[in-house]
């Protein structure tokens, strides 16, 4: 069996709101709590998107560096800072990641339609163009790099993954790649073992990866990441429920399910420190 699992929770997400889910953290200081909650629970990285207190999105430099603070009193676990957006200027999308540089950057690979669709009511509920040209691409890594900020290749279908080829051939991506299978997105690849495996073979040669599961979809995907020898990603971003009809009741339950289900499948949960070195991000000295 593979080495320690890397679990990541990504605490709050851009769309979900707390009539959907009452744990969904808005403030700062919520953040904060469920960064604890979720690392105290066996998470080394948390994904983070900033929300304002009436629960919208929010690109304030100065709202992410009290939510980095609020986090950095609670725990040294490490920090995923989201860039993805529709309709906010690339510059304002990228402002935190150069002012407060926290260890990881997510950077969306590829263009795509994002939805989400209701077969029962028979509408779509959301629907969006989620548009990420090549020169917006480079125009993130080219900051990340510039920052010290290890870029988080976010994949939601496998010409993204294909989409990292030429940045690579420049030398604008550079080793060690860490990828994240965003999985069961309508509008992207769907959510199932077998469409997993065609990623992984997918991946350029020594990448890091983990999948994210959207929705229930998320435990049996987990569960095939760690046999395969990846690691996973959970949170109220992606999925609210520990089963059907369980809803968490705080990122902490979501991550100890998937702690717990590492150990049952014969992996170690990698601490803090076990993680920055299994994905190259010690601290330097």
């Amino acid at each position: 069996m593979s080495g320690p699992v890397v679990i990541s929770a990504a605490l709050t997400g851009v769309l979900a709101t707390r009539e959907l889910c009452p744990a969904i953290p808005y403030t700062p200081q919520e953040i904060g709590e469920e960064a604890r909650r979720a690392a105290d629970a066996g998470a080394s990285i948390v994904h983070i998107h900033a929300r304002n207190p009436e629960g919208g999105p929010e690109w304030r430099v100065e709202t992410f560096a009290e939510i980095l603070s609020e986090v950095r009193e609670r725990s040294d676990v490490m920090v995923n800072f989201s860039t993805g957006a529709i309709g906010i200027p690339v510059e304002q999308r990228i402002a935190h990641i150069r002012r407060l540089r926290p260890e990881i950057g997510a950077l969306n690979m590829g263009s795509m339609n994002y939805a989400i669709y209701s077969a029962k009511k028979k509408v779509f509920y959301q629907d969006h163009v989620f548009a990420n040209p090549f020169k917006d691409i480079l125009f993130f890594l080219e900051a990340m790099n510039r920052a010290g900020v290890r870029p988080e290749l976010e994949c939601f279908d496998t010409g993204h993954i294909a989409n990292t080829a030429p940045l690579i051939d420049m030398g604008a991506l550079k080793p060690p790649y860490q990828f994240s299978l965003i999985m069961g997105v309508l509008g992207g690849i769907p959510g199932t073992t077998r469409h997993l495996a065609n990623q992984i073979e997918t991946l350029p040669e020594g990448a890091h990866w983990q999948v994210i599961g959207v929705g229930l979809k998320q435990w049996g995907l987990v569960a095939a990441a760690i046999t395969m020898g990846g690691n996973v990603r959970v949170g109220l971003e992606d999925n609210f429920y520990l089963e059907e009809g369980v809803m968490a009741k705080s990122n902490g339950e979501l991550v100890e399910k998937a702690a717990r289900m590492a150990r049952d499948l014969g992996r170690a949960v990698a601490s803090i420190e076990e993680a920055r070195r299994i994905l190259g991000l010690e601290i330097d000295d």
